[in-house]
């Protein structure tokens, strides 16, 4: 019988049955290669065949001690692994290109082995030499890190085997070759194979690893999703080049929240946390201005307040314009068809233009009042009142629907000097001193009462 080959695309991880030049899922050229199986078909059946080992069992009421942490000293990225690292745990950091990656693990593993923990740092991008020049400009030369410049995962495995340390940083995943596995480095295999390798190895020897990863077109981490299956925690480090800004997210975490973020600011010496992100979002706005709304959100476990900026104007195209920056542009096209068909405020001939002052993304849906409110104060050329705040769902009806964490929101906004609350009418709103609410039943009580139409 004939061999059963198989085809992966090293840009997108799609599997097709025959090569072809482009790839039919993400349109790249070149990038389909040949998987070679892991294991064989006959070897697959001596498993059933052989008689294992009994598995041990436990009751779910079993008492477990919570792993032990170590922080790094850096709060933000304390709060995103969920109060510090986790022996054994294997975490990976993915990030456009030039974002600062290197920069934030570098400066973790300063932090790290500042605080008792045995750190090595592999680099398969940069020569060990380029490592130590980056960290004497952050003023880390002095710090207990060892170094290493090395892609070959043999040689590393066996190193850090030999050096038992308690912290391996690894930049980047892509760069790791396996010499088992007949493909080039970056490919799917490689890259699925090189990911199964160090996090087997970190469950097995006890040592904490931080991969990194490149990110495609797209935004996603390159690769297999199965790394991101495998690993314990995958962290995005988020931002636009323009804005000094920068957060890093955790989109899964095993031993913490997930959707947690920390916030930092990059300057000339490397990355700043920032304590009181609303406040830093909030430090350039003036007085109020038509089509800007304050945002009072939850990323994770904390509030931040956020400015949305809308601007709407006359299209001269046959059709208009909708950008978006730091939102989902499909959720702006549903506000504005529920604005049209609900409350009789038509954009049509209209160029719509969205932004999330700061470079920060905003994926809740409590954010769609405060889209709708920014969009009729751009229309209407018409600001919102002084000292307030916006947040609220949307549904296709034209209601507001509550959202969760009410008090933690208006707390965030009291505490910035904010007096008044837009938001949806609640059976048991919460009081906070300080702050007083105004509560809506739908969008078009929203729009008559605020801007006077409807």
């Amino acid at each position: 019988m004939a061999k059963k080959l198989n085809y992966v695309c090293n840009a997108c991880g799609a599997s097709t049955t025959k090569w072809a030049g482009q790839c039919d899922s993400c349109g790249e050229w070149n990038t389909i290669s040949e998987e070679k199986p892991l294991t064989s078909s006959s070897s697959s059946k001596a498993i059933g065949a052989k008689r294992g080992g009994r598995v041990a069992l436990t009751a779910l009421d079993t008492h477990e001690t919570p792993p032990p942490r170590t922080r790094s000293l850096m709060d933000e990225l304390d709060r995103v692994l969920g109060g510090g690292l986790v022996p054994s745990s294997a975490i990976l950091v993915g990030g456009d290109p030039g974002i600062g990656k290197s920069t934030l693990l570098l400066q973790a593993a300063a932090m790290f082995s500042s605080n008792g923990l045995k750190t090595i740092y592999i680099s398969g991008e940069e020569a060990a030499a380029q490592v130590r020049m980056r960290a004497q400009r952050l003023g880390l030369k002095d710090a207990p890190v060892q170094l290493g410049a090395e892609t070959n995962l043999r040689d590393i495995l066996t190193t850090l085997e030999e050096e038992k340390p308690q912290l391996a940083i690894i930049d980047s995943i892509q760069t790791m070759w396996v010499d088992t596995v007949d493909s080039a480095p970056g490919s799917v295999s490689q890259v699925r194979a090189a990911a199964h390798e160090l996090t087997s190895f970190a469950k097995r020897k006890g040592i904490s690893v931080i991969l990194v990863g490149h990110v495609t077109k797209d935004g996603q981490i390159a690769g297999p999703r199965v790394v991101e299956h495998m690993v314990d925690t995958v962290l995005y480090f988020e931002g636009e080049r323009g804005h000094q800004f920068r957060i890093l997210r955790a989109v899964k975490n095993r031993f913490g929240p997930a959707d947690e973020i920390g916030v930092f600011e990059m300057t000339g010496g490397g990355l700043q946390e920032v304590r009181n992100p609303s406040a830093l979002f909030l430090s350039e706005r003036g007085t109020p201005s038509p089509g800007s709304v304050v945002f009072s959100g939850i990323e994770g476990t904390r509030p931040v307040l956020v400015e949305f900026q809308a601007l709407v104007s006359p299209s001269p195209h046959s059709q208009a314009r909708r950008t978006v920056v730091g939102w989902d542009s499909s959720r702006l096209a549903m506000i504005l068809a529920v604005l049209e068909a609900r409350v009789g405020i038509p954009f049509a001939g209209l160029d719509v233009y969205l932004n999330v002052a700061g470079g920060l993304k905003v994926s809740e849906p409590a954010a769609d009042l405060a889209v709708a409110a920014a969009l009729l104060s751009a229309r209407e050329d018409a600001a919102l009142p002084e000292g307030a705040i916006v947040f609220g769902e949307l549904s296709l009806s034209g209601a507001l629907r509550n959202v969760s964490q009410t008090e933690n929101r208006l707390k965030e906004a009291q505490k910035l000097g904010f007096t008044t609350a837009i938001m949806p009418k609640g059976e048991k709103t919460p009081k906070v001193a300080g702050i007083g609410t105004r509560g809506f039943d739908d969008l078009t009580g929203f729009v008559g009462e605020i801007f006077g139409a409807g």
